[in-house]
């Protein structure tokens, strides 16, 4: 498993790395679940992390493919060297088939992106309070358009965490169904160390955090200290189960790699 840290600045960089981040994920709390940061933050973000070092872009919910691809189109990701992901939702859209052709157009545009970023469906737990489609939904909409994996998380973020609406049970059943089809499978939502266990027991590849990596709570800021203890957690709760490498897990159309392959350098 590996540890996914959100930041809303570049000044949160260094808190992230040197706590242990294995994806530094670049969002603004303040804008909602998947709120993007502007273009100059995006670049002064990617400046301070090491162009060998996995990074997430979350770029907001969409319900048109021409906004999907202006998005994609004007992030400034020259020279980056290792995998990169771009995490798009669907909230006020709930059907399967505008929701694959959302992600098509981002997997299409991605593909003649100098970084070819990989794409990943965001599936909100709260699907109903978000107005869109079940997880279930998104994951095979994601699996028909060729997109890189699909994370599970909570449009809203004041009515409970991840697994207030999905019981473990259910969670390791969609992470699975994920894994079958070929998809990375992330989660986030508001966890904490006190939900690793039952996080790392549905055996997920990447774990999202904010709020409990900062100190002050989403809006608040990353701190070392606070990082270093999740991923101390993980690696814990993880051991004798797969983790990440500081490198892609999947290719850009999602095919899993040879075992042991070495897809990227490491830092």
């Amino acid at each position: 498993m590996q540890l996914l840290v959100s930041v809303r600045s570049a000044a949160e960089v260094g808190a992230a790395l040197s706590g242990g981040a294995d994806i530094i994920d670049a969002k603004e709390p303040k804008l909602g679940s998947l709120g993007p940061v502007s273009s100059d933050v995006l670049g002064a973000i990617l400046d301070r992390v090491p162009p060998l070092h996995e990074i997430s872009v979350a770029l907001g919910d969409f319900s048109r493919p021409h906004d999907v691809k202006a998005a994609i189109q004007s992030l400034p990701l020259a020279g980056r060297q290792c995998a990169t992901y771009l995490k798009l939702g669907f909230a006020g859209v709930s059907g399967e088939d505008l929701i694959a052709t959302l992600l098509e157009s981002a997997v299409a545009t991605s593909l003649s992106h100098l970084a070819q970023p990989r794409i990943v469906a965001v599936a909100y737990a709260d699907a109903e309070e978000a107005g869109t489609a079940p997880p279930k939904v998104i994951s095979r909409a994601a699996a028909r358009a060729g997109a890189a994996g699909v994370l599970l998380d909570t449009h809203g973020k004041v009515n409970g965490h991840l697994l207030s609406w999905l019981e473990p049970g259910a969670l390791a059943v969609l992470i699975e169904g994920n894994r079958e089809n070929g998809l990375l499978a992330a989660v986030a939502g508001g966890l904490g160390v006190r939900d690793l266990g039952s996080v790392a027991a549905a055996r997920p590849d990447i774990v999202g955090f904010r709020g409990a990596a900062c100190t002050g709570g989403r809006v608040g800021r990353v701190s070392s200290s606070r990082v270093r203890q999740l991923s101390e957690a993980l690696r814990k709760e993880g051991s004798g189960i797969h983790s990440g490498t500081g490198c892609p897990l999947l290719g850009a159309g999602g095919e899993t790699p040879e075992a042991g392959a070495n897809l990227c350098p490491t830092d």
